[in-house]
């Protein structure tokens, strides 16, 4: 079922447009991430979801009632939709309990018992009721933000790149904590990232935004290994494009005769994940054959760069496992795993 439906949304400060004729649908008890470079009109989106602001043009409807028809809306505290900023904004003079409590009425029956029932959800120790927001690690500020913003019991919550400011491990840990929560307690949850790693991983469905216009929304998978176009592609991880020509199935590129999906005829741009190509040691001559330029040790993944020999591309970079990586100046033959995608004709090279 569809909670949220976004038609033809537009907004615009002064002579800058925000976000042009955006369209999008969140069905309930799923978990949406909104992606895009900075300024490609995030924030704005969530602003006028949330109710904190108007748009200028467009529709939105949540849970069957219209909440916004152009400049005409229902303001934020009427919507009962949840939200948690990026800092947490707890209260700084409140302890964890009041601000969990914050949006409990008081005379509420067992109103302590709810308080202490959230932050069990949230995966915080009970005695951390009596601690001030200070008193926290950064982790620990977010989970009591959830928290404060589970306890109006929204069907909705909107974080507001809620991660950021976390060291990378805590993030991810934190990240899976806040995702296994909102799925128990069945919330529709939109997250505003500019992590494409943490956009794939988090979501169930993603939304690629850029110059205030909505790109591409699907799966992770499917935007990961079939986006539209190349800004698309590069933008959602490491991509190696290929110029090729396409026939019966199959395209013609430097690394040889590549099966690709959809099938295409005539000249297009391929794209390949890194993952999808293994190098091989080749000492023989042909199509696919390059020389390692350079080997980056990552820990369990290193990066290869290279030098596709009798082509002027320009280098590769593949990422190989690092138990046996080939070493600078080897020459390696590039097999290819699975099928290329062929990118949108209108960003073909």
């Amino acid at each position: 079922m569809t909670l949220l439906t976004i038609d033809g949304l537009g907004k615009s400060y002064g002579q800058v447009t925000a976000l042009d004729d955006v369209s999008l649908r969140v069905e309930a008890g799923r978990r949406t991430a909104v992606v895009g470079p900075s300024g490609s009109g995030k924030t704005t989106l969530l602003r006028l979801i949330a109710g904190f602001e108007a748009p200028d043009r467009g529709r939105i409807e949540f849970d069957g009632v219209l909440m916004a028809d152009g400049p005409a809306h229902v303001p934020a505290h009427r919507r009962g939709i949840g939200i948690v900023a990026q800092d947490g904004a707890l209260f700084p003079h409140l302890s964890v309990a009041e601000n969990i409590g914050f949006g409990i009425p008081r005379g509420t029956p067992d109103r302590e018992r709810q308080i202490a029932e959230l932050l069990d959800m949230v995966e915080l120790d009970r005695p951390m009721l009596e601690r001030r927001p200070h008193q926290l690690s950064g982790g620990q500020q977010q989970r009591v933000a959830l928290a404060r913003a589970l306890g109006r019991k929204p069907r909705l919550i909107l974080l507001d790149e809620p991660f950021s400011a976390l060291d990378t491990g805590l993030r991810e840990n934190m990240r899976k904590a806040v995702a296994r929560v909102l799925q128990a307690a069945g919330i529709t949850t939109i997250l505003v990232t500019h992590d494409q790693t943490e956009a794939l991983s988090f979501a169930d469905q993603v939304a690629v935004l850029r110059g205030g216009r909505l790109v591409q929304a699907g799966t992770p998978r499917a935007l990961y290994l079939q986006p539209r176009d190349r800004e698309t592609a590069l933008f959602l991880g490491d991509a190696v494009l290929l110029p090729a020509l396409a026939r019966d199935g199959h395209a013609d590129c430097a690394l040889g005769s590549v099966p690709i999906r959809p099938d295409r005829q005539g000249r297009v741009e391929l794209m390949l994940r890194p993952e999808q190509i293994r190098l091989v040691h080749e000492e023989t001559d042909g199509a696919g054959i390059g020389r390692v330029i350079d080997v980056e040790f990552g820990g369990a993944v290193c990066t290869v760069t290279v030098a596709l020999e009798g082509t002027s591309l320009p280098l590769l970079t593949i990422k190989t496992s690092s138990l046996a990586p080939p070493g600078p100046g080897d020459r390696v033959r590039l097999d290819i795993d699975g099928s290329a995608h062929v990118l949108d004709a209108a960003e073909a090279a």
